[in-house]
């Protein structure tokens, strides 16, 4: 898969080097390139902003230098994601579906967001996502970025060193749909007075799946019941 990412502060962007997703751009698995959107800027101030048509406060990301870079960078593959709490709720199945696309290119907006005219633009000439990971407001789109790029890059093939980790995730797909992920356990059985249920011990797979989804449910239900159908 092929990431580019835009930014006023590419410096941001550093950590995706790190850990899982720095391993996969490392052996080849993703190819990610971070751009400077000031790079395309022709005056000494390199500016981006300027004030919003009708009124108010703070400062619009002007048209021209996105539309500049984005040029450089669209295929008839890619497919453009912006990150804005204004956008479409970002999930596991969306993950999974950018997890397949060939070629991303995210947008980082900041101040008031970009000039809605780059996305009708670009939505004329490919697939445009306006995504927001949660119901609050940040500083710009660079830490959205960085959640949506792990999110999406576990569910590539030869980035997680055993596949099935993704499988028992919460909100993944199959028997634990809308489940949140149960308690987890390892060595040593006893810590603090505190056991690992015998269950887990046993070696009785079909009682461990029963105790796992049990404890996915129970856990559901005290942190996110709206996720739980009637039944369950």
């Amino acid at each position: 898969m092929k990431i580019d990412i835009v930014s006023i502060f590419p410096e941001y962007l550093a950590p995706l080097n790190l850990s899982l997703v720095g391993k996969a751009i490392s052996d080849g698995v993703i190819d990610l390139n971070v751009h400077d959107l000031r790079s395309v800027t022709s005056d000494k101030h390199q500016t981006v902003d300027d004030s919003p048509y009708g009124g108010g406060p703070g400062m619009v990301m002007k048209a021209e230098p996105w539309g500049d870079l984005l040029d450089q960078l669209v295929t008839q593959d890619s497919v453009l994601v912006v990150p804005t709490p204004s956008g479409q709720h970002f999930t596991q199945t969306m993950s999974a579906e950018l997890a397949n696309e060939s070629h991303l290119i995210f947008a980082c907006g900041r101040y008031e967001g970009i000039d809605s005219r780059v996305m009708q633009h670009f939505a004329s000439r490919i697939k445009v996502r306006e995504v927001s990971i949660g119901d609050y407001v940040l500083a710009g789109g660079e830490a959205a970025v960085l959640v949506i790029v792990e999110a999406l890059a576990r569910l590539i093939p030869g980035v997680l060193g055993n596949s099935e980790s993704a499988v028992d995730d919460s909100f993944a797909e199959g028997e634990m749909a809308n489940l949140l992920e149960g308690q987890v356990y390892t060595k040593p059985p006893v810590w603090r007075d505190l056991e690992v249920p015998e269950v887990l011990r046993g070696g009785n797979h079909a009682a461990i799946a029963a105790w796992r989804r049990a404890s996915a449910q129970a856990r559901t239900a005290q942190y996110r019941p709206d996720l739980l159908s009637d039944s369950e």
